[in-house]
């Protein structure tokens, strides 16, 4: 492989996110403030989704019940994607699309909050998901790409869309993760204050 192409995947990146950044910045705003009213209240958050969505769920999980970049008490925070039993045995003996669902189900509750990645927006299981958390009144941030698909037209005004405009979806995760650190440090902000990186 030539350098160049190397490069251009860098550049393409960096341009996203230069793009980006004066669209999501508002939605990433009002899902902080979302985030950060659900923890103040004992509430915690559920993230589901499905291969490098799932990697970005148990980073967000991780981020937040160790620590960003400082430290601070666990703030409750459950990936979706990691218990191996649970996941195939509701695959097994229900369906795939229901393995968020019943753990949103078994473990959500009204205040609690829902972060729902799709890249595409289309995933039926981060769809069941979201349809379980609305019915325990629980709200949502989605994290989607690609004009956000069936998910954009699930949310109600209560819940938060935040949508890469891009349809390449190595791109959209890259910018998905940038988010999900934006939402990181936001979250500490709001809970504890500025610090050093303010």
């Amino acid at each position: 492989m030539n350098n160049q192409r190397i490069l251009d995947h860098f550049n393409q990146s960096a341009e996203l996110k230069a793009q980006s950044g004066p669209i999501l910045a508002r939605p990433i705003a009002e899902a902080i403030e979302l985030m950060f009213t659900a923890l103040s209240n004992g509430n915690k958050i559920l993230a589901c989704g499905n291969g490098g969505s799932a990697a970005d769920c148990q980073h967000f999980a991780a981020e937040l019940v160790g620590r960003f970049e400082r430290e601070r008490l666990p703030l409750p925070a459950i990936a979706l994607t990691t218990d191996t039993s649970i996941i195939t045995a509701v695959g097994n003996d229900y369906s795939f699309n229901d393995i968020f669902a019943k753990q949103v189900q078994a473990f959500g509750q009204s205040g609690d909050v829902l972060l729902a990645l799709s890249t595409s927006g289309n995933s039926s299981n981060v769809i069941a998901a979201i349809d379980a958390a609305l019915e325990r009144e629980m709200r949502i941030v989605a994290l989607t790409g690609k004009g956000g698909g069936q998910i954009a037209k699930k949310l109600t005004e209560a819940d938060v869309h935040i949508c890469v405009p891009h349809d390449r979806t190595a791109r959209i995760q890259e910018v998905h993760l940038l988010t999900i650190h934006c939402l990181c440090d936001g979250i500490d902000v709001a809970l504890f204050g500025e610090d050093v990186h303010g």
